[in-house]
């Protein structure tokens, strides 16, 4: 192997190994982000500065930023280390980091919940089969309790103190980046990494924890805008409506209203790997965007997904000027950029549907695929389809009730997806419940499950009795036809 392959193998892998840990660190937040608006809300309206101020209702901001969103966290990371169990464990050394600690602790948390459910899950492992017949329940529920007393006493002494003098050198660093007109160069990493799927690694992981200790001392964060600012995208699709070509060109008036109003901002990444050049126009956008919301913008919780309805939703009392002017300003020039570039650029462009293929490519690493293993799917795609086919029994109309679509976390990709099968379902007559759930959460009453390929091994393992069909691309799939057609048919 060459020198150069050597290089770019290694650094695929240490993308994929950041991504694989961005994504760990955003699944312990996204499935809560619910509690976190929820006390966003409470918290623009019912201060004494908010909306509607409320001397009662204002009495739970500080219980559930302090107790409720860390527990949350912390219950979560468990859960995904070592199931409830890890959970129940994860939680209570998530109340010793807490009790020993004077700030927030949702870093704490995110150490804490996944840390605990490893030690059980190895006590766990180590006592499989040691256990004497009718006594099982008796040593799992002391040992939870004993191993977590113990936890949460360790995590009160050590772990409290450390995140806390950790959080305090971050806070201070981005103080700095703030004081000196800093920030907005942080836009430098952060527009090409969303590109390369890190958003949630940079957004989840480490921005929104600081932004929420930030948002609790003063009740706004900028943080919270950096990745998630719409604009840079918005510009981007725009100048293809412009100045596209062809079914860039057609589909981009669409993926406008999916990123602007939706905030699926995966949607516009195909645009920029078409013509990569363009991801300059993402960074310029995000830097004067970012810029501009330094003159006091700011958001109460974090925007989840990034739309500009959460933007509004989420803007303090007083804060809608600046906000709207970061992201209008973003729009703006990215708009400015990518439209000399559209315009002016040699480079030969790429159709959609390769990009898409591209994009497709990147995500299956991120997921943990490997790039020679796509080649090889993508060179004996008949083959895997006849396997798809013998694998699987068609379920006829009468069996189907439930349509399942499911990505990672449940939420943007899957959503989008089960809203246009929903919709070709209704004008077809036909009458069965489409939606999306994460893949960790499908029902068991699923009767056909869709998800990416890469996924579908993990989705059969969730939910081995129903019928699962493979995928590309959830915006656009001749899949979406024949389940229609064939259920259709079936009526």
């Amino acid at each position: 192997m060459s020198t150069v392959d050597t290089k770019s193998s290694s650094s695929g892998g240490a993308r994929v190994a950041v991504q694989r840990f961005g994504r760990f660190l955003s699944g312990m937040v996204m499935p809560n982000m619910g509690a976190f608006i929820a006390w966003g809300l409470i918290t623009a309206l019912f201060i004494p500065t908010g909306w509607f101020p409320n001397e009662g209702f204002a009495q739970l901001v500080d219980p559930m930023k302090n107790y409720l969103l860390p527990l949350l966290i912390g219950y979560t990371g468990g859960t995904m280390i070592h199931g409830q169990r890890g959970g129940v464990i994860g939680a209570i050394m998530t109340m010793g980091v807490i009790v020993g600690a004077d700030i927030p602790m949702f870093l704490g948390a995110m150490v804490a919940g996944p840390l605990a459910a490893w030690i059980l899950k190895k006590f766990d492992k180590a006592i499989e089969g040691k256990v004497k017949s009718g006594f099982e329940m008796l040593v799992n529920n002391f040992s939870a309790g004993i191993i977590g007393a113990i936890l949460a006493l360790l995590a009160h002494v050590g772990i409290g103190p450390v995140v806390q003098t950790i959080s305090q050198v971050l806070s201070a660093g981005v103080q700095f980046l703030v004081n000196a007109g800093l920030l907005p160069l942080v836009n430098l990493i952060i527009e090409p990494g969303k590109v390369l799927f890190l958003n949630n690694a940079l957004n989840h992981g480490v921005l929104s924890p600081i932004a929420l200790e930030e948002a609790a001392r003063t009740g706004k964060s900028v943080l919270f805008m950096l990745e998630s600012n719409p604009g840079p995208g918005l510009g981007i699709l725009l100048a293809y409506c412009l100045f596209g070509k062809g079914s860039a060109k057609s589909s981009a008036p669409g993926a406008v209203i999916i990123h602007f109003f939706g905030g699926i901002h995966e949607i516009y990444f195909p645009y920029i790997l078409m013509k990569p050049i363009l991801i300059l126009a993402a960074i310029a956008g995000g830097v004067v965007g970012t810029f501009c919301l330094l003159t006091g913008a700011g958001l109460v919780a974090a925007p989840s997904p990034g739309s500009i309805i959460a933007y509004f939703l989420m803007t303090p009392k007083g804060g809608y000027l600046p906000m709207l002017s970061g992201v209008i300003a973003a729009a703006v020039v990215s708009f400015a950029v990518a439209a000399v570039l559209l315009k002016t650029g040699k480079q030969k462009e790429e159709g959609l549907e390769e990009a898409a293929s591209r994009l497709k490519d990147m995500k299956n690493q991120s997921k943990g695929a490997s790039a020679n293993a796509t080649v090889m799917e993508d060179n004996h795609a008949s083959d895997r389809a006849a396997e798809i086919a013998a694998d699987r029994m068609l379920k006829d109309k009468s069996e189907v009730n439930k349509i399942v679509f499911s990505c990672d976390a449940g939420m943007g990709s899957s959503a989008m997806g089960a809203s246009i099968l929903r919709k070709k379902m209704k004008q077809a007559g036909v009458g069965v419940t489409v939606t999306n759930t994460a893949i960790s959460e499908i029902p068991q009453d699923a009767d056909i499950v869709i998800t990416q390929k890469t996924l579908t091994d993990r989705a059969k393992t969730v939910a081995p009795n129903a019928e699962h069909i493979s995928i590309d691309n959830f915006l656009k799939s001749p899949e979406y036809e024949a389940l229609v057609d064939r259920l259709k048919s079936d009526s």
